[in-house]
């Protein structure tokens, strides 16, 4: 049976909130829209609605449960997805994608909080109701969390941590008032990121077993059809509670949704070009700019768009495990980073379509790329600024730009330098420490475009004597191997938003060094860099926060974890002509659930 292990009260004190409610909350500062709002500002709001979308994904399911540790790889898409919209399921309050981290009223028509965040309570929507027409209720967001905490998989089953209790404080008023465990991000975690889930129609002792029956939700979404592993189909719920709530106006716009699994994105591309896909995003400048000379485009039947967001460039490169002994000196991390040839790998691999990446945050104002810390991020670093290379410091540090060669003797010679002050010099033809022992290490990669990366980086280490070996591994292997830190160096992408947060303990933290499972792939464990952390996490302003970001990059930056790479600064997504989406592009880039089926009459 359940455990509840929080204690449930239930008080009709209304009038014992501490702060008036409202209709939006936000990370920093205030919600960019007023309490009156009639939409969200990337929709169109006078679509038609109906019609069909049909997606595809790479993968497959045997559970409509997104929520426990034995469906994390295989649970249909869709479910839980906001990707898509969150058919079925739905949180308190839903993000808005035109703002770095604000959330509107959706189950919970506003919510209050005092000024520190200890707390947060949500008033129910009284008009919010499950698909069998049943109520959402206070019981209902209690039950939710306890059962996640009992059954669920990381990250539901850890919400529970930074809560001291849940109260019921009137019929549609839940509160929970934190512990010192909470930060500020925290109620934002629990509005926008946690599902709420019908205490009436779930059994809590076989709530962590696979199951294809499905379930009851309060999105406006219900599961028409299945083939396991292969495809779902939802249908329009015609009775969804939040038709005509601001926050929904212009989304959920056709009434059938298709989402079909393959094996491979090659499947995939395959069904899109005869028709049975309607949605294609693209990745690859190489694909994007070839692969489209099949009828069906020459036609116009389909369509290519570029999307433009103000999104951070985030970070794809090779990760040095600083776990490993040979990667304990910063010097010589950084002058492995110098050896890689950008210019030659973007020419030569990429036909020149990409961009070096020269921070965690580029495109954006939370970058130290070519800004120098002002008064504010001096204060904040304090001492930790003189742990800072100086040239990343006053915003004039870039990564070197080579011949194009592949052999730039150059950006070859500072390498060497800065290796000769980690203790390694070339002796016979090898890059070797003051032992004698020759400097090598292994490149594990995943699959062929991250193969060619590594055959070019080693072909310019071994101008230096480095000797490297790359090692590819399927899947499972590479999942196992990194889950435990067995390696050398991998290629890692660290996505970055413009409100982040407490996914960066999870990826830099000294606590997250030692617990396999965490994407702590570089070993870092400096109590500078924990520091650093907190500072996002506790920041209260808008200007304290982009502060508190820039100095943690610009510590990122000069620890020489990771090996920058590249980026694009646009997005890419094929479609069928009879799919439209709205002008307006928000912060966020182009959002799925706003498009709608333009051959509805």
């Amino acid at each position: 049976m359940l455990r509840i292990v929080l204690p449930v009260i239930f008080t009709l004190v209304g009038s014992a909130a501490l702060a008036d409610p409202v209709h939006g909350i936000a990370m920093h500062g205030e919600p960019a829209l007023p309490s009156d709002f009639k939409h969200l500002p990337y929709v169109n709001p006078d679509v038609k609605k109906g019609g069909k979308i049909n997606y595809g994904v790479v993968g497959t399911f045997d559970s409509l449960n997104p929520f426990i540790l034995k469906s994390m790889r295989t649970t249909a898409r869709g479910m839980w997805d906001p990707e898509y919209g969150n058919l079925v399921f739905e949180t308190l309050m839903l993000r808005s994608r035109d703002e770095p981290f604000t959330l509107y009223g959706l189950l919970a028509e506003s919510a209050e909080w005092d000024e520190d965040r200890t707390y947060i309570q949500f008033n129910l929507n009284p008009a919010a109701k499950w698909s069998d027409g049943q109520p959402v209720t206070p019981d209902d967001v209690i039950f939710t969390f306890n059962l996640l905490k009992e059954k669920g998989r990381v990250p539901f089953s850890t919400r529970l941590n930074a809560v001291e209790k849940m109260e019921k404080v009137s019929d549609h008023g839940v509160r929970f008032t934190f512990n010192d465990k909470a930060d500020r991000e925290f109620p934002m975690i629990l509005a926008g990121s946690t599902p709420i889930l019908p205490k009436h129609a779930i059994d809590p002792d076989s709530f962590d077993r696979s199951s294809l029956t499905p379930p009851v939700g309060s999105g406006p979404y219900k599961i028409k059809s299945l083939k396991p592993g292969e495809s779902i189909t939802f249908e329009r719920d015609p009775n969804y509670w939040g038709k005509a709530i601001p926050a929904k106006i212009g989304l959920d716009n056709y009434d059938q949704i298709s989402v079909q699994y393959f094996l491979q994105d090659t499947t995939l591309f395959e069904s899109f070009k005869k028709g049975d896909v309607d949605i294609y995003p693209d990745g690859s400048p190489g694909h994007w700019a070839n692969a489209y000379n099949f009828p069906a485009v020459t036609s116009g039947s389909v369509v290519k768009d570029t999307f433009d967001p103000k999104l951070p460039s985030g970070m794809f490169g090779f990760v040095f495990n600083t776990r490993r002994p040979v990667f304990d000196s910063v010097k010589l991390r950084e002058g492995l980073s110098l050896i890689f040839d950008f210019e030659w790998a973007n020419k030569n691999l990429f036909s020149n379509a990409y961009i070096r990446t020269q921070s965690f945050w580029q495109n954006s104002d939370l970058s130290s790329f070519q800004v120098p810390a002002d008064e504010r991020e001096l204060n904040l670093l304090g001492p930790i600024k003189d742990r800072i290379d100086p040239a990343i410091l006053n915003g004039t540090y870039k990564l070197p730009v080579t011949d194009g060669s592949g052999r730039d003797r150059n950006v070859l010679k500072q390498a060497a330098a800065l290796l000769k002050e980690a203790g390694y010099t070339i002796k016979n033809g090898k890059m070797s420490d003051a032992n004698g022992r020759p400097l090598g290490f292994e490149i594990m990669t995943q699959n062929t475009d991250q193969e060619k990366l590594a055959v070019s980086y080693q072909r310019s280490l071994q101008l230096l004597g480095i000797g490297v070996t790359i090692r590819t591994v399927d899947d499972s292997q590479y999942q196992s191997r990194t889950n435990s830190f067995d390696y050398d160096v991998i290629v890692k992408s660290y996505t970055s938003s413009l409100s982040p947060g407490i996914e960066q303990l999870g990826r830099w933290s000294s606590a997250a060094k030692g617990r396999q499972g965490t994407d702590n792939f570089a070993g870092v464990a400096d109590p500078d860099v924990d520091t650093l952390i907190q500072h996002i996490l506790t920041a209260r302003s808008a200007e304290d926060f982009t502060a508190a970001v820039r100095s943690h990059d610009r510590m990122l930056l000069s620890g020489h974890y990771v090996l920058p790479l590249y980026h694009v600064d646009q997005q890419w997504v094929a479609r069928s002509k009879r799919i439209a989406h709205p002008d307006t592009v928000p912060l966020y880039g182009y959002q799925l659930s706003t498009w709608w089926d333009q051959s509805v009459q």
